[in-house]
């Protein structure tokens, strides 16, 4: 064996080391979860990552409990690994769709989009599965746990979707050092095993990547939507513009298009027309908020790219092609291994 071979091997078994608390928490050979994309983490994405080594999720979203029941079974038909479920702490049947994922046996169920109401976390304990939380702020991730939560997700600005105001960097140094009683994994803006390496060092037990796995060849999404993302650089994965406080709009990050400048146009018009007297404050503010409604499913299912909303985060600038998720898994372990293991032949020359 060479002394490549045997740093790369050394490497590995660093790696391992790293995320072991993750792969355990998960029951998985990767402590990597693909983040839960409405109408993109279905039953074909989720099976593929959780048959590559990693811990697929379901995304819930704004499924009734007998679509989210089908969805479960058809992915159970396309794997026997650990996958888990998101869902929304708003949704009006929240314990509906936990006792769905209670029924199937589910091993993890992540509640994600606020705080969780009383009692769904004990709900999800009681049916024998982890519960995951997200949360912004170490304050709030600590009363997560001491309400019951077993992991944490912190998820940065650089994610696609809804975000919240500080950068995943600063969050893990917030909350990484403070934060030992439950696994924590790390979200947004991750798309390379270098960085995955770099929180794991931090005390993260694992990642989550979404925007990385968009344009995997298992996933349903429209070819234009992948083309989109294949096309894109960090700078186009921009942050929806609000252009009046008084008409709040819920931050959400994705590739500029013509939908993103006629958002801002809209916004203009209705606030123009309030103005005006010709509508009142709430209704003002309704049509303002439902201007993206059906926008995701239009861009990722019917490949609307032009009006439609291209979720991403910023790491999409490192997807470069179409590739199986088994090729992106093995992509993204190879580069931590070879940074652990540059690391150890700097070391030794020193």
């Amino acid at each position: 064996m060479t002394n490549s071979d045997q740093d790369r091997d050394a490497a590995r078994e660093r790696l391992n080391t790293l995320w072991q608390r993750g792969r355990a928490f998960l029951g998985t050979e990767l402590a990597i979860l693909g983040g839960a994309m409405t109408w993109v983490s279905d039953h074909n994405l989720v099976s593929a990552i959780s048959n590559g080594g990693g811990f697929g999720v379901l995304a819930s979203g704004a499924m009734p409990p007998d679509i989210l029941d089908e969805e479960i079974q058809k992915t159970k038909a396309l794997t026997g690994k650990p996958f888990g479920v998101n869902i929304i702490t708003m949704h009006p049947q929240l314990n509906e769709l936990i006792d769905v994922c209670a029924g199937h046996k589910i091993s993890h169920v992540a509640l994600a989009g606020g705080l969780p109401p009383r009692g769904s976390i004990e709900r999800i304990k009681d049916s024998g599965a982890k519960a995951m939380c997200f949360s912004p702020t170490l304050s709030i991730a600590k009363k997560l746990v001491r309400t019951g939560a077993d992991a944490i997700v912190i998820e940065g600005m650089e994610a696609g979707g809804h975000i919240g105001p500080v950068s995943t960097a600063v969050l893990a140094q917030e909350i990484l050092p403070h934060l030992r009683d439950v696994p924590v994994f790390i979200a947004g803006g991750i798309g390379r095993g270098d960085a995955i390496v770099m929180y794991l060092e931090m005390g993260a037990a694992g990642c989550q990547l979404g925007t990385r796995f968009v344009c995997a060849t298992e996933c349903i999404a429209h070819e234009n939507f992948k083309k989109a993302f294949v096309r894109a650089n960090a700078r186009d994965a921009v942050v929806t513009v609000q252009v009046d406080p008084q008409f709040p709009v819920i931050p959400v990050r994705a590739l500029a298009n013509g939908g993103t400048q006629k958002f801002v146009e809209t916004q203009h018009e209705v606030i123009a027309r309030f103005r005006d007297g010709e509508m009142d404050l709430k209704a003002a503010q309704l049509e303002i908020e439902q201007f993206w409604a059906g926008a995701l499913r239009r861009a990722v299912i019917d490949g609307d790219v032009e009006h439609g909303s291209l979720m991403a985060g910023q790491s999409v600038g490192m997807v470069k092609s179409v590739q199986p998720i088994a090729e992106i898994l093995s992509e993204l372990v190879d580069q931590a291994v070879d940074t652990l293991a540059a690391r150890q032949v700097a070391t030794a020359g020193v």
